[in-house]
C-alpha cells in the first residue's frame, strides 16, 4: 500500500487514573484540633473520539500507537478536591469504525458529528475527611484513585459514499468519476493506476447531489486478500448503490461476462450482504465496441434482472442521463449504513463487589489476590493504629480472614497481599 494512504491501524488506549485522596489536618491559629480536612482526588481523563472532515487517512496512527489520558489531580488540604483531568480528544476521518482488537466487535462508528467516549477515566479517591467518625476522629489514611479503562482497538476507515464504482482495473472507473464529478484521479492506460479510494460529489440539480467513490483494488482473489482487495473492499460496505463498470468491448482480450461474474463472486466472498447490494451495470467503452457486443452483453445483464446502461466515459456517450438515473434509484434505498456498537463493556455491577482468592503458596505462607484490597492498602498508613484497624475491618468484612481460617492458617504464618507481607496474629 502506498505510504500516503493508511486505512487501518491498531492502537492502545489508557484512560486517566483518578487522583488520590489527601491526608490532611486543619491547622489554624487559635483553632485547636481542627480535625481532618483532606479533599477527594479529581477524576481521570476520558478518551474521546471525534470525526473530523479535514482528515482522510489514518496515517497519524502509523507513528503513534499508545494514547494515555491525563490522571486526575490529587486532593488537597482544606477539603479541596483535586482538579478533574481534561479529556483526551482523538480526531479521526469521518467514517472510521472502532473495533475491539481481540474480538473484532464494533465499539463505535464515527460517521456522525457527535463525539464518542470510548474509555472512561477512573474515579478520584476519598480524602481522610470522609473517614472521620465519632470514634475515629483523626484518620491518617485516604482512598487512592481508581485506574481508568484500558482498551486495545483496531481502526478501520470505511469511506462514506452513496455510490461505489466497482470493476476490474483499467475498465474506465477513474475516467468516469472525473467526468461526472469534480474529482481528478490519476488516469493512465495501465492497471492499478488508482491506489486510493477517490471520492467525488456528483451534482444532479441545484440542491440534488450524491457522493460517488471509485473503489480500486478489485481483482480475482480480492476477497482472500490478493493484491489490494481486502484493503479496499471494506469501503464498498457503506455504499447504498453499486455502479458496476465493465469493458464491454473486450479490447484487452477479456470476456466482459466473465469479468462481471468474477467481481460479484469477490463481493459475495467478502460479505453476503454486500452481494445483495443493488447494482446498475455500465457497459463502458461502447465507442470501440460493436453493436453485437453491446446487445449480447445487454441481454446477459437484463436476464439477471439488472439495469444496463451503455456508455463511453471517454466520449461522454450516455453520460448525461446517468446522474439523474442514479439519484432516482438512491431515493428508493435506505440511508448510508452505520455500524451499530456490538462491544459491551464488562458489567462490573454483576461481578462480586469484592472478589478475592486465597492460595497457600508455602508451608507457612498464604497469598491473597484481591486488587480492590491492594488499592485500600495503598492508602493505608501502616504506622498508624487506626489506619491498620480500618484495614483489618475490611479484611474481616470481605470474608478473607474466614477463608484463611478455613485453610488452617496458623499464628505467625506469612500473609502476602500485593507487595506487602504480614504476620498472621490471632
Amino acid at each position: 500500500m502506498p505510504s500516503n494512504f493508511i486505512d487501518t491501524a491498531t492502537i492502545w488506549l489508557h484512560a486517566g487514573k483518578g487522583g488520590d485522596g489527601a491526608v490532611s489536618f486543619h491547622r489554624e491559629k487559635f483553632v485547636a484540633a481542627g480535625g481532618p480536612d483532606g479533599g477527594d482526588g479529581g477524576r481521570g481523563g476520558d478518551i474521546v473520539f471525534v470525526a473530523d472532515d479535514n482528515l482522510s487517512t489514518l496515517m497519524d496512527f502509523r507513528y503513534k500507537r499508545k494514547y494515555n489520558a491525563a490522571d486526575g489531580e490529587n486532593g488537597r488540604g482544606a477539603r479541596q478536591k483535586g482538579r478533574d483531568a481534561e479529556d483526551l480528544v482523538i480526531r479521526v476521518p469521518r467514517g472510521t469504525v472502532l473495533k475491539e482488537a481481540e474480538s473484532g466487535l464494533v465499539v463505535a462508528d464515527l460517521s456522525g458529528s457527535e463525539p464518542v467516549v470510548v474509555a472512561k477515566g477512573g474515579r478520584g479517591g476519598w480524602g481522610n475527611a470522609r473517614f472521620a467518625t465519632p470514634t475515629r476522629q483523626i484518620p491518617r489514611f485516604a482512598k487512592p484513585g481508581l485506574p481508568g479503562e484500558d482498551l486495545h482497538l483496531r481502526l478501520e476507515l470505511k469511506v462514506i459514499a452513496d455510490v461505489g464504482l466497482i470493476g476490474f482495473p483499467n475498465v474506465g472507473k477513474s475516467t468516469l468519476i472525473s467526468v461526472i464529478s469534480a474529482a481528478k484521479p490519476k488516469i493512465a492506460n495501465y492497471h492499478f493506476t488508482t491506489l486510493t479510494p477517490v471520492l467525488g460529489v456528483v451534482r444532479v440539480a441545484d440542491e440534488q447531489s450524491f457522493v460517488c467513490a471509485d473503489i480500486p483494488g478489485l481483482i480475482e482473489g480480492a476477497a482472500e486478500g490478493v493484491g489490494l482487495g481486502h484493503d479496499f473492499l471494506r469501503h464498498v460496505e457503506r455504499c447504498r448503490l453499486l455502479l458496476h463498470v465493465v469493458d464491454v468491448s473486450g479490447c484487452e482480450g477479456r470476456d466482459p461476462k466473465a469479468d462481471f461474474e468474477q467481481i460479484n463472486h469477490e463481493l459475495a466472498n467478502f460479505s453476503a450482504e454486500l452481494a445483495q447490494r443493488p447494482q446498475i451495470v455500465l457497459g463502458n467503452k461502447c465507442d470501440v465496441a460493436t453493436p453485437e457486443q453491446i446487445e449480447e452483453f445487454r441481454q446477459f445483464i437484463e436476464a439477471k434482472g439488472l439495469t444496463f446502461l451503455p456508455i463511453s466515459a471517454a466520449t461522454r456517450q450516455g453520460i448525461d442521463n446517468l446522474p439523474k438515473l442514479v439519484y432516482a434509484r438512491l431515493q428508493e434505498l435506505p440511508p448510508v449504513k452505520v455500524f451499530e456498537p456490538e462491544y459491551v463493556r464488562p458489567d462490573k455491577s454483576a461481578e462480586p463487589k469484592r472478589p478475592f482468592t486465597v492460595e497457600k503458596t508455602g508451608e507457612h505462607e498464604f497469598t491473597v489476590d484481591a486488587p480492590w484490597l491492594e488499592r485500600i492498602l495503598a492508602g493505608t498508613n501502616v504506622e498508624d493504629y487506626e489506619s491498620l484497624q480500618y484495614f483489618q475491618t475490611q479484611l474481616g468484612d470481605s470474608g478473607i480472614l474466614d477463608e484463611l481460617v478455613r485453610q488452617n492458617v496458623q499464628e505467625d504464618d506469612t500473609i502476602k497481599i500485593g507487595e506487602y507481607e504480614f504476620d498472621y496474629v490471632f
